[in-house]
């Protein structure tokens, strides 16, 4: 039995760090385990223009604990009036990384998102040929369809349309949550990927619904049937290069998430690459690991790995119940329990 694991330094294709003292508080999680990070870009206000996400990298640098090594690799929240000038200005100049679909109103902080996806072709088009990533949040967001079936409706609704009137577009879709996804990724071309969270990989719906409302559990989009999430497990360890990490780690305070109208999302960057092995551990593929943390995101971004190396061993890892944020308390993901794997220090040494 394997006792312990090194690979490349890994990097998180999806995480939130919002701002402020949240931010502050949530970036030394991040950094301590990943090289780098695509960080969204849903805050209140939104991150539209180059200007903006400039700074908001500036601040995410000065939250990063002296002599760890952390890139942000920023992403411009699309609207129905976004400025492909700008957006490809952003992009050529090293700011953008790639730009986020949000459906208006699918998620926390979306209400400036796109209305009708057609409306932004033109943007789609200008990032096509800027070799810009479009990352997409899945959803539809009508009253009409269940929320349980809102990623199967938006795959058919607007992502075939897009990877057929863009087929050079590379195009991420996170945090995948049902079989129907990774169906389609797996039968798109190779412009096609998707990330996929710790918490869809370890919880079905029963786990926000059984024995009363589990709001640490809620997390948009939702977690679905248990069939879904083995599809999940099934694609994140099988190898494929079309799958990588992407944690979505989503900081609320406790006193949001339990609250009369509990926010979307779980903070899972203290313990993400546990949460990960684990899974990687039950399904008898440590030996992919690597290729999902590590190696398939760079590839497909089209960037290099990385050189460091991190170190994991088989050990009882106890995460805490509540973690102190911003002088308040925060819940993170596996809360209470016990993992079976634990990180040694941080970022190793590069490697000869």
């Amino acid at each position: 039995m394997t006792q312990k694991l090194t690979i490349r330094r890994p990097d998180d294709w999806h995480l939130h760090f919002r701002d402020g003292d949240i931010m502050r508080g949530v970036v030394p999680y991040t950094a301590r385990q990943f090289a780098r990070a695509i960080v969204m870009p849903n805050l209140s206000p939104p991150v539209t223009t180059t200007a903006l996400a400039a700074a908001y990298r500036d601040r995410i640098l000065a939250a990063v604990p002296e002599g760890i090594d952390f890139t942000p690799l920023m992403t411009c929240y699309l609207t129905d009036g976004t400025d492909p000038d700008d957006l490809a200005r952003g992009g050529g100049e090293g700011v953008f990384t790639a730009a986020k679909l949000y459906p208006a109103n699918a998620t926390t902080n979306s209400a400036h998102g796109v209305s009708d996806v057609e409306r932004i072709y033109p943007v789609l088009e200008r990032m096509e040929a800027e070799g810009i990533v479009l990352c997409v949040h899945g959803e539809v967001t009508d009253d009409d369809i269940d929320v349980f079936d809102r990623e199967a409706e938006f795959i058919a609704r607007h992502l075939r349309p897009i990877t057929r009137a863009f087929p050079q577009l590379r195009v991420v879709f996170e945090h995948i949550t049902t079989s129907d996804a990774v169906d389609f990724v797996t039968g798109a071309g190779a412009n096609v990927a998707a990330t996929i969270t710790p918490q869809h990989l370890h919880i079905n719906r029963n786990a926000m619904l059984v024995g009363g409302i589990q709001p640490h559990n809620y997390c948009l989009p939702v977690a679905k049937r248990e069939t879904h999430r083995l599809a999940l497990r099934v694609a994140a360890t099988c190898g494929s290069p079309k799958f990588f990490l992407g944690t979505d780690s989503a900081p609320h305070l406790r006193r949001d998430k339990e609250s009369a109208c509990g926010c979307a999302g779980i903070f899972n960057a203290p313990n993400a690459l546990e949460s990960y092995l684990a899974v990687f551990d039950q399904e008898d593929a440590l030996d992919r690991f690597e290729g999902f943390a590590s190696l398939h995101g760079p590839a497909f971004y089209r960037l290099p790995v990385n050189d460091e190396t991190v170190t994991l061993e088989r050990a009882d890892t106890l995460v805490p119940d509540t973690l102190d944020l911003a002088g308040e308390e925060i819940v993170p993901f596996h809360a209470g329990q016990t993992l079976g794997w634990r990180m040694v220090g941080q970022a190793g040494a590069a490697r000869a």
